[in-house]
C-alpha cells in the first residue's frame, strides 16, 4: 500500500512539475516520438488516410516550400500539409561535388535507417544523396539532411515545430509498413510558366528530365517508379524488373499501360500550347540565380575547402552568375501596373503605388502554410487530371530504383553535423 502511494505522489509531482514548466506530459516525451498534431489526424481521416499510410515528399527551391503528400484509401495521394523551408543551400541547380553548398534536386529514397532521432539539429533524416544517378555521373557528397534548427550547408533546413511533424510523418508511414518513401526535389513547381523563364539557364536540359517524373506524378497523383539507364532518369518503364537495370546500360523500349500513356499525352499537348503562349509574353518575373554547372562547383569547393583550413578566403563563395534581384517566393508573373478609374496616378509616383489590383506577396514566413502559385497572365494553364487539394495530399512511391544509394546510419550522421551558421538564403550550401 505504500508502494502504492509513493507511485501516485511521484506522478502527481510530475504533472506539477510540468505545470510549472508550462508544458504538457506529452512535451515531456522523447522528441522523435512526438505525435501529430490532432487537427491533422482529423484532416488525416476526412481524407480518407490513416496515420500509418504512405507518404512521399516534394520540395521546391524558389518556391521554399516542402509538401508531404499521403496515400489515401484509393491508392492516390494528396497533399496533406506543406510548409516553408526556412532555409536551403546554394542556388538552383543540382548537387555536383563535395564542397559545392548546393541542396540536391532528383529523386531520393528514406528508409528507417536514414532517420536520425538524435540530431544536434533536432531531428533529421538523410536524403539518400548520392543515389544511382548523381554516382553513375560522378556527383559526390554526403550527409545531406532535411533537418531542424532552421541552418543549413548543404541541406533543406526547417523549424524545429515543422521538422517535428515531417519526422512523425515519416515516422508513422514507417510503422506502417512502408520500406521507403520517395523524395521528389525541384528547382522550381514545372509549370509552363517557369519552364518558359528558365529555358535558357544551362541546367535547362537536366530540369526537363526531372519533369518527366513531375508530369507523372502531376498527372496520376501516384508516386512515379523511378530507374536509371543510359545515366539518366526514367520513369514508369515496365521493361525494367525489380532487379533494375545497369544505369551506363542502354535503356529497354518504353513499357507503359495504354491508360496511363494516353494520360500523359494528353497533358503534354496542353502543356506545349501553355509553353509556347508563355515565352511570348513579356509578363515575367527574371529567373533566380543557378549553379553554373561544374565548373561554379568546382571553384565553391575550392573556396570551402580553403574556408575549412583556416585559410582567408572571400566572406561569400565565389559565382559565375550574378545575384538575384527577385525575392523567393515572388509570383511566376510580375505586377503590371493598372491605371485605376477615377484615380489619376500622380506623375512622380512609381509604379508600385497602384499595386491595389495586383499585390505583391510579403516574403514568407517559416511557418506551416499552403501557398497557391500564381498563374501566368494569358498563359493557358495546364489541367490537372487528378486534380489535388491545396490544403493535404500524399502518396508512396510504387517502387525503389535499383542499386539505390544506403545512407549512413545515424551515427554517421550524427558525427558529421556542425554548429548551426546564418546566411542569406540562396547562398547556404556544402
Amino acid at each position: 500500500m505504500k508502494l502504492k502511494y509513493t507511485i501516485i505522489a511521484s506522478l502527481m509531482a510530475s504533472v506539477v512539475l510540468v505545470g510549472c514548466q508550462g508544458k504538457s506530459l506529452e512535451d515531456i516525451s522523447p522528441k522523435a516520438e512526438k505525435p501529430l498534431p490532432q487537427k491533422i489526424v482529423m484532416k488525416m481521416k476526412a481524407k480518407g488516410m490513416t496515420t500509418t499510410s504512405p507518404i512521399m515528399l516534394r520540395i521546391f527551391k524558389e518556391e521554399g516550400q516542402l509538401e508531404v503528400w499521403k496515400r489515401k484509401d484509393n491508392g492516390r495521394y494528396d497533399l496533406i500539409a506543406s510548409y516553408d523551408i526556412c532555409k536551403w543551400s546554394g542556388k538552383l541547380g543540382p548537387k555536383f561535388i563535395e564542397g559545392d553548398r548546393q541542396a540536391p534536386e532528383g529523386f531520393y529514397y528514406v528508409r528507417p535507417a536514414q532517420m536520425n532521432p538524435r540530431s544536434s539539429y533536432y531531428l533529421a533524416f538523410n536524403i539518400g544523396f548520392p543515389n544511382t544517378y548523381d554516382r553513375v555521373n560522378g556527383r559526390t557528397g554526403q550527409h545531406l539532411m532535411v533537418h531542424g534548427a532552421c541552418s543549413s550547408s548543404g541541406c533543406y533546413s526547417m523549424t524545429d515545430e515543422q521538422v517535428s511533424e515531417i519526422y512523425a510523418f515519416a515516422r508513422d508511414a514507417f510503422r506502417g509498413g512502408q520500406t521507403a518513401f520517395q523524395i521528389q526535389a525541384f528547382p522550381f513547381r514545372m509549370t509552363a510558366a517557369n519552364m518558359a523563364r528558365y529555358r535558357n539557364d544551362p541546367n535547362y536540359p537536366f530540369w526537363k528530365m526531372l519533369k518527366e517524373g513531375y508530369d507523372l506524378f502531376e498527372v496520376n497523383k501516384v508516386p512515379p517508379k523511378v530507374d536509371v539507364c543510359e545515366k539518366r532518369y526514367v520513369f514508369n518503364n515496365t521493361a525494367i524488373g525489380p532487379e533494375g537495370i545497369a544505369p551506363d546500360a542502354a535503356c529497354p523500349p518504353v513499357g507503359q499501360p495504354d491508360a496511363a500513356r494516353m494520360s500523359y499525352i494528353s497533358y503534354q499537348k496542353t502543356f506545349e500550347t501553355a509553353f509556347s503562349a508563355a515565352q511570348s509574353s513579356s509578363n515575367k518575373k527574371d529567373p533566380a540565380p543557378s549553379i553554373a554547372g561544374p565548373e561554379e562547383a568546382k571553384l565553391v569547393s575550392a573556396w570551402s575547402a580553403a574556408r575549412a583550413r583556416g585559410e582567408k578566403v572571400s566572406r561569400e563563395p565565389p559565382s559565375l552568375t550574378p545575384a538575384s534581384k527577385e525575392k523567393p517566393g515572388a509570383p511566376d508573373t510580375a505586377a503590371q501596373p493598372v491605371m485605376l478609374a477615377k484615380t489619376p496616378v500622380p506623375a512622380a509616383a512609381p509604379a508600385t503605388a497602384i499595386a491595389a489590383t495586383t499585390p505583391q506577396p510579403a516574403t514568407p514566413s517559416p511557418a506551416a502554410t499552403v501557398t497557391a502559385e500564381a498563374a501566368p497572365v494569358a498563359t493557358p494553364p495546364v489541367p490537372q487530371p487528378v486534380p489535388a487539394e491545396r490544403t493535404v495530399n500524399v502518396v508512396t512511391p510504387a517502387g525503389l530504383p535499383a542499386g539505390t544509394a544506403t545512407a549512413p546510419a545515424p551515427e554517421a550522421v550524427q558525427s558529421a553535423e556542425a554548429a548551426p551558421e546564418k546566411k542569406s538564403w540562396w547562398k547556404f550550401g556544402r
